[in-house]
């Protein structure tokens, strides 16, 4: 599907609307780091959906006598106005695509279920939130719209947002990214993993140890602008690739240790790229390591295959098989929950996507 099969006709009749969804956040177990304009990856990525870290959205349209588009956002009923950079960005990306909004006027309302800007993907989740918000509205428009192209225009505005966004839409796995392991696959929106996963990883399970629920030193934008004069980038975007189609295949036969190596190896490589670049960066802290260590610990000692992934922050993902749910409990609350911010942590797993409200 190309870009112009996005590309909405402006509508002579303007309508109030008001609609609201919810979109989760999503952990990458490939990892994207490094883009070009608008929006593309440098490397394709591969990720679980999550299922309670989400998103809420609700967006009033109003319409407007003049063309000219404003808006006004408030995050868990607050006005933000620091947000409206990022949005104004936003915006401006997908109004050739979505015209008709020059006819109205938003009021944007949005809330988490989890921290945001601490590394748990608030932009991913809060930007296919407001794409769906978005894409409801033209449907209302213009009735004829197929829900295929629906879900996958949802995911390209949202990508416009956020890269990792458009990963968001739907679940429980998904690619964003042109690949040789999916002939299907886009860098201009993200697609399902498919009929072939293997059903232990339909309820896999992510407990997110939060080791910092604070905001980040360095903004994911700003790590992902260094990746331009990175000594390692060509390595990293050659050894991504040839992990994402291995890691296809695993996620098809249900190797859980082929799993658990390329998924650890992704998170300490995204890191390493922070580590090495100019200027360098760390944005994990000494609990993130206590807790991979223990996490080795236990895996060692139990058997029981644990793993866990990092995403652009200190927070650790804890990923591992719903029937290991008991005891990988009974190791968070005795060992890992000692090493997290005031012994937080959330309780989640692999979910379907995004859903109407």
């Amino acid at each position: 599907m190309e870009i112009n099969h996005f590309i909405s006709k402006n509508s002579n009749s303007p309508i109030a609307f008001q609609t609201r969804w919810e979109a989760p956040s999503n952990i990458a177990l490939i990892k994207y780091w490094g883009k070009t304009e608008p929006q593309i990856p440098k490397n394709p990525s591969l990720s679980f959906t999550l299922s309670s870290s989400v998103t809420k959205t609700e967006v009033i349209f109003t319409p407007k006598s003049e063309a000219s588009f404003d808006f006004e956002f408030s995050f868990e009923g607050v006005l933000k106005p620091d947000f409206h950079p990022k949005l104004n960005t936003f915006f401006e990306r997908i109004k050739q695509y979505s015209p008709w909004l020059d006819s109205y006027s938003l009021k944007i309302d949005s809330s988490n279920s989890f921290p945001h800007s601490s590394g748990i993907a608030s932009s991913a989740s809060a930007m296919a939130a407001l794409s769906l918000c978005i894409m409801d509205m033209e449907k209302e428009l213009f009735p004829e719209f197929e829900s295929e192209l629906f879900i996958k225009k949802a995911s390209f505005l949202a990508r416009l947002g956020s890269g990792s966004a458009s990963r968001s839409i739907e679940g429980p796995v998904t690619f964003w990214g042109k690949n040789s392991s999916r002939k299907e696959s886009s860098d201009l929106f993200a697609t399902p993993f498919g009929q072939n996963l293997h059903n232990v990883f339909k309820d896999y399970q992510d407990t997110i140890l939060l080791v910092d629920k604070g905001s980040k030193p360095v903004s994911s934008t700003q790590g992902h602008q260094l990746m331009f004069d990175h000594p390692y980038a060509t390595s990293r975007f050659i050894q991504a690739e040839q992990n994402l189609n291995t890691l296809a295949s695993i996620m098809e036969t249900g190797d859980l240790d082929g799993f658990i190596k390329i998924v650890e190896s992704e998170a300490l490589s995204l890191h390493a790229m922070m580590m090495t670049s100019n200027p360098y960066f760390i944005l994990m802290q000494p609990q993130t390591l206590e807790i991979i260590q223990k996490i080795w610990q236990f895996r060692k000692e139990t058997q029981i295959p644990i793993c866990f992934t990092l995403d652009a922050g200190a927070n650790v993902h804890l990923l591992y098989p719903m029937n290991t749910k008991p005891k990988v409990h009974s190791f968070i609350d005795d060992v890992l929950a000692g090493f997290c911010q005031n012994r937080q942590y959330l309780t989640d797993s692999v979910g379907t996507g995004a859903k109407k409200m």
